[in-house]
């Protein structure tokens, strides 16, 4: 879940995982029944919709425990959490680092690992086949963070994850105003729309030795670049 972190009695980091990333109560919120008002709307204004609702939920929290200008580590799904709270509620982020956050809408890819590789999945093929297939491409990092979410909210948080919103992630955050970081693995090439990201002033940090679940697989690397870019 989110957590709260005070640095230096003034400074505070908040911390967001990706989606369904520790447990089943942290499951996105359209992973959930969704509400009434939301049932006629597109794939992406649902999407939109409970991306802001997540992060109205997190305005909430942040502005009951007396925190403005919060630090922002947020990893994947989280990122895009992240993104929307700076755009909405700037007086509540002064940072954002982002660890391998989604962007821009995924593809749908079979036999890959991850969202991409869930979404390809009909909803009940990966509910009773498609599960273990993905958990054995992805390897044992990747699901050590997926394993105790329901399979029906892995499954929708992939869906969203394809049809993406308007504007998207890439857009919000190019327009955002605050030092803003991207960290992504090494191993995945240059991060498309590098060059635009660091015209609107983004630093784009590529870690070595790792996946998308970068502050396990190079805990050290990650440290060193989230320090670095808070200190900034």
């Amino acid at each position: 879940m989110t957590r709260l972190r005070a640095w230096s009695g003034r400074h505070f980091a908040c911390l967001l995982h990706g989606g369904c990333g520790s447990s089943s109560a942290g499951r996105p919120p359209f992973a959930a029944d969704r509400p009434a008002r939301s049932r006629h709307q597109r794939p992406a204004d649902r999407l939109r919709l409970h991306l802001e609702s997540h992060a109205d939920a997190l305005a909430v929290a942040l502005t009951s425990a007396g925190v403005t200008g919060a630090e922002l580590i947020a990893h994947s799904m989280g990122g895009s959490v992240a993104i929307v709270l700076a755009a909405r509620h700037p007086h509540l982020v002064s940072r954002l680092v982002l660890v391998d956050a989604n962007l821009d809408p995924i593809p749908a890819t079979p036999a890959s690992g991850g969202s991409s590789g869930i979404a390809a999945y009909s909803e009940q093929e990966f509910l009773t086949d498609g599960g273990e297939e993905v958990r054995d491409r992805a390897g044992s990092h990747w699901w050590s963070t997926m394993r105790l979410a329901g399979r029906d909210a892995l499954h929708r948080s992939a869906i969203h994850l394809t049809r993406g919103t308007v504007p998207t992630m890439r857009e919000l955050l190019l327009d955002l105003k605050i030092p803003r970081t991207y960290l992504l693995p090494e191993t995945d090439g240059p991060l498309p729309g590098t060059d635009a990201l660091t015209e609107a002033g983004v630093s784009v940090v590529a870690i070595p030795d790792c996946g998308h679940n970068i502050m396990l697989d190079n805990p050290e690397a990650f440290a060193r670049a989230s320090a670095a870019a808070l200190a900034n």
